[in-house]
């Protein structure tokens, strides 16, 4: 492919370079360091002019160092005259602080508007994303923005993997989720319940209520992201009580922060499927139940079809081969 430079941040090397290798490109030249008061100094090894530049940066680890790092490349590239720079940003930073939620929260920030802003005023062109918190933080953008979906990659696990696949149920951990749970319910032509669950305070849940018929089947709860894993070990044993003979949970982002490792490990699910959205390899290590599914050919694809200029929309429902 010819005019086009991929860069890699510091956040997620490994799937930098399964993207990379995937479009038989080398992984353009960047130097990321930081400066002893901390300050994030870039150094870009190679010209871009005229050039389509991708850079993929996920928001995980140290999300504000990484934020940070991407706004400097996505400038960096912009002002050494690159045609076009599309930031790939697997999991995006800040997306569940996308509104208002309560009347006391009348001062909340709408932090996701914020990242969008700062993403513009760096210089992208173009954002490609998977699994967006919520859809309407496209909306936050003046410029396009793909927002990919690992449903395709998630019903071929599910097929592959799950052999009583045909009598599961799909159970959305909150009514959030039941757009998603819907949609992957219908194509493999299941049905489908909801976890309905009130919270007092962020990360803490208070009570749960399912709606739907569990008995006697596989329960596979979807989910867009898990963080500190309350949720979902909660709905799994919700679940369990109301007779599901096994929990599986399957998370486009799996952050895992604070207690969930140990969550994971005391409950009773089969397995708890992620995406490399964010890297998992130390997370694995301390927790067999973690399992993962690759998508950097999602984004490779997406990638590739961007620069060609083709129609992204094919990948909304097939995972390239």
């Amino acid at each position: 492919m010819p005019n086009i430079v991929l860069f890699s941040g510091s956040s997620h090397q490994d799937l930098s370079q399964r993207v990379a290798d995937r479009l038989g490109l080398e992984l353009g030249k960047v130097v990321t360091k930081k400066f002893s008061n901390q300050e994030t100094s870039v150094e870009i090894g190679e010209s871009v002019r005229g050039e389509d530049v991708y850079i993929i940066q996920s928001g995980c680890g140290e999300i504000n160092d990484n934020l940070m790092e991407l706004l400097i490349m996505i400038n960096a590239c912009k002002i050494a005259s690159s045609s076009r720079v599309t930031a790939v940003i697997p999991c995006f930073p800040y997306a569940r602080q996308d509104k208002k939620d309560k009347v006391g929260e009348s001062r909340a920030p709408i932090s996701a508007k914020l990242v969008a802003n700062m993403l513009s005023v760096a210089g992208a062109d173009h954002i490609i994303t998977m699994d967006l918190h919520a859809s309407q933080i496209q909306g936050f953008f003046d410029i396009p923005v793909d927002n990919l979906y690992a449903e395709p990659a998630v019903l071929q696990w599910i097929r592959e993997n799950i052999t009583e696949w045909r009598n599961c149920i799909i159970v959305s951990p909150d009514a959030g989720g039941a757009k998603r749970v819907t949609s992957i319910a219908d194509r493999l032509n299941v049905e489908f319940a909801l976890i309905h669950k009130e919270r007092k305070k962020a990360n803490e849940v208070d009570r749960m209520v399912l709606v739907g018929d569990v008995k006697d089947r596989v329960a596979i709860l979807v989910d867009d992201m898990a963080d500190t894993c309350g949720t979902i070990c909660h709905a799994a044993d919700k679940l369990l009580s109301a007779g599901a003979t096994k929990v599986y949970a399957i998370l486009t982002h799996g952050i895992f922060s604070g207690p969930a490792i140990s969550r994971i490990n005391n409950a009773a699910f089969e397995a708890v499927v992620v995406t490399n959205t964010i890297p998992q390899e130390d997370k694995m290590k301390h927790c067999s139940k973690i399992q993962v599914i690759d998508i950097s050919m999602i984004l490779a694809e997406a990638i590739r079809r961007t620069h060609n200029g083709e129609s992204v929309s094919y990948l909304f429902s097939h995972v390239p081969l």
